[in-house]
Order: C-alpha cells, then structure tokens, then sequence
C-alpha cells in the first residue's frame, strides 16, 4: 500500500526528532569533554601561601615520599629517615604558591577520562599537604599540554586545567629529595691537606705559599695550583647518589682506596673522608667520618683521592719539533 502525504510527514518527523535526539546526546558529551566549562563553575584553590610542615608526594607507582619540616629544618620521613634537600623543598613550596586553576575540561572525570588525562592510578601525581592536622592540599596533577596542566582536586569531579605547575619540582627521584651535601667549606681557610691512598702519602701545607711532599721527600716540579684545584673539587662536595644497605665490605669502605684529611686554620675544623670501591661506571662509595651515610661520588673527585704525586706536577709542555725549529729558522721573502 503507498504512503499517503500524512505519513510521509509523520515518518519524516520520526527520524527529525530521532536526530535531534542523537545531536542533542552528542553536544552534551562534548560539553563533557575536551571543551572549557568555566560557567557556573567555582574554580577550586589548588596552591597555598599558608605555611606547610608536612609534604605528601605519590608519583604513579613510585614509593611515597614524606618530607616534614622538623625545627626549621625539612626532612624526608618517608620510605626512609634522613635530612631533606632544603632547596629543593623550598622550590616545591614557592611553586605551590603559584598553580591556578584557569578553566574546566570535564565537568565529571570518569575512568576513561583520567586515563586519557594521564589522572588515573599508574601515572597520576597526588600531592597532598597539611599545617599541622589540617589538610590544605589535595590535588591530583596528569598530563600537561597546550591548555595546561590536566589536575583534579580530592573532593570534586570535575577535571581542570591548571597553570603554574612546574612538573620536575615534584617529580623527582628519592636521592633529590635527600640533602646531598657531604663537605662544605671555605677553600682559601685550609691549612693542610693530607692524601692516602696505595701510592703513599701525599701532604700539603700551607705557608706563604703551599708545600707539598710525597712518602715524606718533596714532590718534583710541584705545581700548588694543582693543590688549589683539588680543593676546589672537595670544597662543595655533594654525592651524586646513595648507597643504602651496602655493606662495609660491598663497598670497600671497611678497606678504604684512600682517605682523604683537610684540616682548616686556627682548628676551626677538620673533614676526613673514605673512598671505596667503584658503585657504577667511574663512580666511588664514600663516606665522611661520623657520619653513617653511604655516599656516591663522582670520579673526578675519586681521581684526587687516589693520586700520585704525577697529578700534582707541572705539566711539560711539548717541545718543538725539529722541523718546526728549522722552518723558524729559514730567512723570509725570496
């Protein structure tokens, strides 16, 4: 049977309304994702000003780090007892100051969302932090792009983009967040500076000018720059990395490769510290007298610990050859 004119039109209405139905559906979903959703949204407070003492970081599947400040003094108290990285405590805090949330990206973050976002369990920053019993920051941080930084906050659904949030500051490896500090003194206030290791002993003193003698006899052709740059090395000296569990043995710190003494003017102080074993590539474990820390140090401050007398010497410059001094002699022009 043919449809009349009525129900062609009814029929047309039908798929109308299905339609609208179906772009109705689909403008909601796109308000829901991927498209700023700053009306009639409170933008939540995500940084503080007010003073913290204590720091929660879970980054992805990483152990959680806790620094808590203790005196006036920061320390990480989680995975594991020892002094905090002061600086980097503080770059964290001023930064914190700084983040804002400057637009909503998804009104409700489902689980496909946060994973697209980089908020899910696996990747997801979660930074949280109190004063006192009182919890100001609960804040989970994602992927970063154009828009910003993808970040959440504990008690609300939405997902916003935030600026400010300067991701390495929180980010980093456990050895970053511990004081790295082992020596620090003022070069130009040693009085001496004694070096053991399997070549004999090396010792400098200083005068007018710096002596130094190697197995007790004076060192030939010594060079006291040479003194001045090894000083410079040892004078900040922070560790690159730790050697937590080792045992004295591992590390060859119960038989030290040399053991290095610097004694300041008027016995305002004297630092002594153990080389070891090589940890990785040209590193060195350490260890500074009186303090329990296993260290890792560079090579370049391993190569001064483990000297002989050669690298405090002069070095020769290459005389010319005999070509050149004969090509210097010949008369120019023609």
């Amino acid at each position: 049977m043919a449809l009349t004119r009525e129900h062609k039109i009814v029929g047309g209405l039908v798929v109308l309304a299905a339609l609208s139905g179906l772009v109705y559906v689909q403008i909601k979903k796109d308000s829901m994702i991927g498209t700023p959703q700053a009306a009639a949204v409170n933008m939540p407070a995500i940084g503080t000003s007010e003073e913290i003492d204590k720091i929660s970081i879970k980054n992805g599947e990483k152990p959680e780090v806790v620094l808590e400040k203790k005196g006036d003094k920061w320390a990480v108290t989680q995975p594991l007892s020892v002094p905090a990285n002061q600086a980097n405590v503080k770059s964290l805090l001023d930064n914190l100051k700084e983040i804002k949330a400057k637009e909503v990206v998804s009104l409700a973050g489902d689980e496909g969302l946060k994973k697209q976002y980089d908020l899910d369990g696996t990747k997801v920053l979660h930074l949280t932090a109190w004063k006192g019993a009182d919890k100001k920051v609960d804040n989970y941080f994602g992927k970063s792009g154009g828009r910003g930084e993808m970040m959440m906050t504990a008690d609300r659904p939405e997902i916003f983009a935030a600026s400010g949030y300067s991701s390495y500051l929180y980010s980093r490896e456990l050895k970053n967040w511990r004081d790295t500090e082992i020596l620090k003194f003022d070069d130009a206030n040693v009085a001496q500076m004694i070096i053991e290791n399997k070549n004999g002993t090396l010792s400098f003193t200083k005068g007018e000018k710096w002596a130094a003698t190697s197995r007790g006899n004076a060192i030939d052709k010594f060079d006291e720059e040479k003194v001045k740059d090894a000083l410079r090395s040892f004078k900040s000296l922070n560790a690159e990395d730790f050697g937590d569990g080792k045992t004295p043995a591992e590390t060859g710190l119960d038989k030290p490769e040399a053991t290095v003494a610097i004694t300041l003017k008027d016995n305002a102080g004297k630092y002594l510290l153990h080389v070891g074993k090589v940890s990785t590539g040209t590193s060195h474990y350490a260890q500074k007298e009186g303090d329990p820390t296993i260290f890792v140090i560079g090579s370049w401050i391993a190569d001064w610990a483990t000297a002989s007398d050669a690298k405090f010497q002069k070095t020769e410059k290459p005389a010319a050859t005999g070509t050149a001094k004969a090509d210097s002699a010949k008369p120019h022009g023609h």
